[in-house]
């Protein structure tokens, strides 16, 4: 991209503030976990109020950084988390309450998590309950969040949604830039 894709603008903020705003209309804390991009982030995650957890090796890729922050929730004593990724703007504020609901309402022994799925392609956020948070964090360090879940496909819930935001991903300044004009 170029640039710090969670610090692109859209809706007046950055991605990383609106993934942090939307997150805390529903959650106890919001924890954001950072790499080498600390220094860039910090001041954005401070200013709302979020928490912060550095990846000590982010070199390993995304999924240690979903390991990190998933053993963070569990050291502050929580055994659920909502997850989402900021390479693009944040959920419709009625698609994370409508999963929110469909986890409360399902079976922690049947569904381990809570996924939105948008057009047939699955999206974020996405609600972990504590068998898969032990699932991810047992795993070997060379697996990834997607084998994980196919691991456990039959304890997922594919919740349909109408947001097409949970399938975006800003990966070029095109896309970007086409994000930018459709709001237009």
């Amino acid at each position: 991209m170029g640039s710090q894709k969670a610090l692109l603008e859209y809706g007046g903020q950055s991605f990383l503030a609106g993934a942090i705003q939307l997150l805390q209309s529903v959650c106890d804390f919001v924890l954001v976990v950072t790499g080498a991009n600390s220094g860039l982030l910090e001041p954005v995650i401070y200013e709302q109020a979020a928490f912060l957890t550095r990846n000590p090796k982010p070199e390993l890729g995304q999924f240690s950084s979903l390991r990190v922050g998933l053993q963070a929730v569990l050291d502050r004593g929580r055994d659920t988390a909502c997850v989402t990724l900021v390479d693009r703007p944040p959920a419709l504020p009625t698609t994370v309450l409508k999963l929110q609901e469909a986890f409360q309402q399902s079976s922690s022994q049947t569904v381990w998590a809570v996924v939105p799925e948008f057009g047939g392609k699955h999206g974020h956020p996405v609600i972990f309950g504590r068998a898969m948070i032990e699932a991810f964090l047992r795993a070997e360090v060379t697996a990834n969040a997607r084998e994980i879940e196919h691991e456990h496909q039959s304890r997922i819930l594919y919740v349909s949604v109408d947001d097409a935001r949970v399938t975006m991903n800003i990966n070029t300044p095109e896309d970007y830039s086409a994000l930018l004009q459709s709001r237009s």
